[in-house]
């Protein structure tokens, strides 16, 4: 109940134009959040305006028919992952997010494999013109995962390549087709985005009917 009000109580203030940094930490010291919880309210709760903006700016798996496609690899590979083993939540502002809160600390596991091949799937099946997945750098087994993408990418006739970067958000901002993200600055910074996450979670929903 108290993670509720919080969540009320930081929306209310964010609609008035406090900083989201001050309003977080107001509410959060007024409830006794742990970390747990700040964090999910950081990545959940957002102001009416944002809200409207981000959505605004989704669009669906029938957009990527033949367009160019820039995709966060690590946002929407732990997005991806977060499906398939139930951590996850849809925020606010429309798009899916993992309740961990992972990022640089990603390590590869037993559900990676299984996340990248729905992605890959999910993308031949949209019948995409152009993928490219960006990597940070200085995250663990980056390479790796580069490489297993590009390899699955051939195997699906998916034409585009998986690019290592000091800076993936600068990339994606400077790119000139539908972003794949859920990071709320970089969608802030773009035309058009779509989830893919939430699109495999709506696909895989139907599918089971």
């Amino acid at each position: 109940m108290s993670l509720e009000m919080a969540a009320e109580d930081l929306r209310y203030l964010l609609n008035r134009g406090y900083r989201k940094r001050v309003a977080l930490n107001f509410v959060a010291n007024h409830y006794l959040l742990g970390r747990k919880d700040r964090n999910y309210l950081a990545r959940c709760v957002f102001s009416d305006e944002t809200v409207a903006r981000r959505r605004s700016r989704r669009v669906n798996r029938n957009s990527l028919r033949g367009s160019s496609v820039f995709i966060d690899g690590y946002n929407v590979l732990i997005g991806t992952e977060s499906l398939l083993t139930d951590q996850f939540f849809l925020a606010q502002d429309g798009f899916l997010r993992d309740t961990r809160g992972v990022s640089g600390s990603y390590r590869m596991g037993d559900s990676t494999l299984k996340a990248l091949d729905l992605i890959i799937d999910f993308l031949a099946d949209s019948g995409v013109g152009r993928a490219i997945f960006y990597f940070d750098r200085n995250v663990s087994h980056s390479g790796r995962l580069r490489g297993l993408v590009e390899d699955l990418m051939k195997s699906r006739g998916i034409e585009g390549c998986a690019v290592l970067s000091d800076c993936v958000d600068r990339r994606l901002r400077e790119s000139d087709g539908i972003v794949a993200t859920a990071d709320g600055a970089v969608v802030d910074s773009v035309e058009r985005v779509v989830d893919i996450p939430q699109e495999i979670m709506k696909e895989r929903k139907r599918i089971k009917g």
